[in-house]
């Protein structure tokens, strides 16, 4: 849930490191700091509480030159955002070290370090570390060895990059959970949590394993996999280009990334989808036709917004491919016995692919009777995808943005892709089948036209900028649409959200109902359409008003207490896909209204790489 950087380099690495910091803030942001080895040996270091921009203040009156330095952005786990609990820490002069994760057992290992002498200005994990290694080199050992054997005495989930006076010219990684690369360049390598902070300086990369040792010099780099051999791991070179991460005309990424959608889903159609031909199993990996053909269950697990892309796809699998569908918080998953039905598909979900509690859960699973693991995810070289036999990746591109967009409905895209190729398998009717596809194709045109509401939530967003609290519902596949409609509102507006079926409002919701809880509600045009009708009528008999978005055709009546929305598209099996563009939007414009930090919510990181 942080963001490392750090480099080797013959030029100045304090504008690499500044810059990689900044394209790592969506991972952090209540503190960042920078620590270089400078020309005299010595290690120079500023730390800041906030965002990067506080850090690059400091560096314009003190600047930190170096060839050789680290930096980091952090997102809290030990300790209150403060200057002293900012990464990097360093243990004496000797050395400087920055963190992602938790190291689980660093209260046993810091009360063996002050015994032993060390003393303690923070209240961090990071700390521990950064103490733990300077005991091995205190013991004679290099900085390689020291972190090597450290690093087997870390007990939960990490990444780390250290920097020593005693070695000036290289920097030591590992990472056990969290994600690192590796960026290779000429006469200069770097390290970061992911290859947006590197595009300006590389487009060349690596993905150190669970276990990995990297040793990092201008001249090379060495990896060293959890035996302590020496390594090679494949280097890739990256489709991205440094303008991916700009925001361009928007004012914000969310903002951006609503309006990429239409784009994003037809990449993630492109070249798996036609409307006259069945898609073909081989887009999910080779082994992909014979599990496809075994499956009789399928288990989904997921996080978050992923998790509820998850709860629309279970009324797709047993409504297309007739296949019973389990869904589950990841977070969950892991800590309970399971009935597993025979012949079961294992599903997991993350844009990132490193979600700390998905990778727990697909590890989880490798131990129970599943036919295989499919990975649905954003990021090629992601530890998911590594985890998983097969996988169908989204097309979504970089989302900085903390509240998932287009992960979202690129997911909904490649899920339905997956039921096609079961329901394919399992001998659905083709016609039907063929609708569906044509339906698929038919999606970024449909949410382009959807997104031409834009103007008018805006004004209805008003509404909401003074309201603390918010209810949304839904039906059927409509339900969880709504649930990530009231996620939204909540993670960047700060208004108290919740979603329920409709039918569950007169069992207790409805208490809460009053002139001063706008309720939302997600109306499908088809047999649950009078059933939602006679629940928005309780709303309103009870003083509620009501902002209904509507498929064509909906004839509810527009007036006091009941702002309708038609939303374009049709009634059919993707419907909600559609239906979560203008949810999107009024979370949006009530967060840009309220003057909230819209990219960077507070309390919030974009990949929980921590459990």
């Amino acid at each position: 849930m942080c963001g490392i950087i750090g480099g080797v380099a013959e030029r100045n690495v304090q504008e690499v490191l500044l810059e990689g910091l900044r394209r790592l803030e969506y991972r952090g942001y209540d503190s960042a700091g920078m620590a270089v080895v400078d020309d005299a040996g010595r290690i120079q270091r500023h730390r800041r509480v906030g965002k990067v921009t506080e850090l690059a203040r400091a560096l314009l009156t003190e600047p930190l030159p170096g060839h050789v330095g680290i930096a980091h952005t952090r997102w809290a786990t030990h300790g209150v955002p403060s200057e002293q609990n900012a990464h990097p820490h360093c243990s004496t002069n000797r050395l400087a070290i920055v963190h992602n994760g938790i190291i689980e057992n660093y209260e046993k290992l810091k009360e063996e370090l002050i015994q032993a002498g060390y003393r303690f200005q923070s209240e961090t994990d990071t700390e521990v570390a950064a103490h733990r290694i300077a005991w091995h080199l205190d013991q004679g050992d290099d900085l390689l060895e020291a972190v090597k054997k450290a690093s087997r005495e870390f007990e939960g989930a990490y990444a780390l990059a250290v920097i020593a006076v005693d070695e000036p010219g290289r920097i030591i990684a590992c990472r056990k959970g969290p994600p690192l690369v590796i960026g290779y360049g000429i006469g200069e390598h770097f390290i970061a949590s992911d290859v947006q902070a590197l595009l300006p300086v590389t487009q060349r990369f690596a993905f150190p394993e669970n276990g990995d040792v990297i040793d990092i010099k201008r001249e090379a780099v060495t990896i060293y996999d959890l035996q302590g051999r020496a390594v090679e791991r494949e280097i890739k070179n990256s489709a991205l280009s440094p303008t991916a991460l700009d925001r361009g005309r928007y004012r914000h990424f969310m903002q951006k990334e609503i309006f990429e959608q239409p784009y994003a889903v037809s990449e993630t159609l492109e070249g798996r989808v036609e409307a006259a031909r069945p898609l073909a199993a081989e887009i999910l990996g080779s082994a992909a036709r014979d599990v496809l053909s075994r499956t009789r269950g399928v288990q989904i697990v997921a996080c978050g917004t992923s998790y509820h892309a998850g709860l629309v796809a279970r009324y797709w699998l047993e409504e297309l491919a007739g296949i019973p569908c389990q869904v589950e918080v990841a977070s969950e998953y892991r800590y309970r016995r399971h009935a597993i039905l025979p012949d079961s598909l294992f599903l997991s979900l993350s844009q990132s692919g490193e979600t700390a509690d998905t990778l727990a859960a697909v590890q989880a699973s490798k131990e129970e009777p599943y036919l295989a693991r499919l990975a649905i995810c954003n990021v090629p070289e992601s530890s998911l995808v590594r985890e998983s036999e097969l996988t169908l990746l989204t097309q979504a591109g970089p989302e900085i943005g903390v509240a998932s967009t287009k992960a979202f409905t690129t997911q909904l895209v490649a899920l339905i892709e997956v039921v096609l190729l079961l329901a394919q398998e399992k001998g659905a009717d083709e016609k039907r089948l063929a609708e569906v596809r044509r339906e698929l194709l038919s999606l970024p045109s449909l949410i382009e036209q959807a997104l031409e509401l834009d103007p008018r939530i805006e004004r209805l967003s008003e509404a909401f900028v003074e309201k603390r609290n918010a209810l949304f519902l839904g039906r059927g596949a409509f339900y969880p649409i709504a649930m990530e409609g009231a996620l939204k509102l909540k993670e960047i507006s700060y208004i108290h959200a919740e979603a329920y079926p409709a039918g569950e409002l007169k069992h207790g919701p409805l208490a809460l109902v009053d002139s001063d809880m706008p309720v939302v509600a997600v109306a499908p045009n088809n047999s649950m359409l009078e059933k939602l009708a006679s629940n928005l009528e309780e709303v309103r008999a009870r003083g509620g008003e009501l902002f209904v978005f509507a498929e064509p055709g909906v004839t509810l009546k527009d007036g006091p207490g009941l702002n309708l929305i038609h939303v374009p598209g049709g009634s059919g099996l993707l419907s909600p896909v559609i239906m979560i563009i203008p949810l999107q939007l009024l979370a949006y414009h009530a967060a840009v209204l309220k003057g909230t930090d819209v990219d960077q919510p507070r309390n919030l990181a974009k990949s929980v790489t921590v459990e």
